[in-house]
């Protein structure tokens, strides 16, 4: 852990069509720091206007100078965003915070260490991996990060369907067991060159997701420089219903982990990072790896 840290500047990103309390929380945030902290700070707010604009609005707050502290008042998917730019701003003394107000919080409930205001005000940085995902080949790759997780197959299919339909843990329940009947397995090669049939591929580095499900050991450390990887080969349907059960109710128990991981899409294949769904293309390469001790966080 960082010693004690103090910001000049505080940005408070929020979306104000949140279907949750977002710009009511961002609010209450600001106006509690404002109150709380011993130092003067410049703390502001910044809604998002659109789609992938928290990514913006967090490279622009972070690129200023000096220390900057950028918190997403979201769920994971607009951590997700504010994280990236925070990333790509390049500023060693920036650093990222969530409050949670999502549906899913995975990363803020597993992450927790106290509360954030809290956390803000005695200034207690620590650092955590982040997954760092290259889709295409060598030289013209992309990158994008995750905070806790990416999943191929059955995570972002349902995640699609979930989004269609309406919150609520029945409404949930329904479409997630619609979504399953209709579920087919995908193909890849994997780096021995065999090509092989998953229902799930997921990169994780945190031990829970989708606020139900243990994916691996409750100890997974988030700054091990490695991140855990939980394969489902095809199996019949039963068994994997039998999985999911054991996931919900007792965990997975350990799970393999790694630095990086390789392979090749060969039809178009959804992903979720972090709560978004993504495609990568047919014959695509994909590398997944630990960014180690990449994000600046607190709380």
């Amino acid at each position: 852990m960082d010693s004690a840290r103090t910001f000049e500047s505080i940005v408070i990103i929020f979306n104000p069509n949140s279907t949750g309390d977002a710009p009511k929380l961002a609010e209450e945030l600001r106006d509690r720091l404002t109150a709380l902290l011993g130092y003067p700070a410049d703390v502001t707010l910044q809604p998002t206007r659109h789609a992938g604009h928290a990514v913006e609005l967090a490279r622009v707050a972070a690129s200023v100078a000096g220390d900057v502290l950028v918190v997403s008042v979201s769920g994971d998917g607009g951590y997700n965003e504010v994280v990236n730019g925070v990333v790509q701003s390049g500023n060693p003394r920036a650093v990222c915070a969530v409050m949670a107000a999502g549906n899913a919080n995975d990363h803020r409930r597993t992450t927790r260490t106290q509360p954030l205001e809290e956390a803000i005000a005695e200034g207690n940085v620590r650092h955590i991996d982040l997954l760092k995902i290259h889709t295409g080949q060598a030289g013209d790759s992309t990158a994008e990060y995750a905070h806790s997780y990416i999943g191929f197959g059955l995570t972002p299919v349902m995640a699609i369907d979930l989004e269609k339909g309406s919150k609520g843990a029945l409404k949930e329940m329904v479409s997630v067991m619609r979504t399953f009947a209709k579920f087919k397995p995908f193909e890849i090669r994997q780096t021995d060159g065999k090509r092989r049939k998953f229902d799930s591929l997921v990169f994780a580095n945190i031990p829970e997701m989708a606020k139900y499900a243990t994916i691996s050991e409750a100890d997974n450390n988030p700054s091990d420089g490695k991140f855990e990887v939980v394969l489902f080969p095809h199996v019949p349907k039963w068994r994997i219903l039998l999985m999911a059960l054991r996931a919900a109710t007792q965990g997975l128990g350990d799970q393999p982990s790694f630095r990086t991981y390789e392979f090749t899409a060969l039809k178009p294949l959804p992903y979720q990072i972090d709560g978004e769904v993504k495609t990568v293309a047919a014959n695509t390469k994909v590398k997944v790896e630990s960014a180690a001790s990449a994000l600046a966080t607190l709380g």
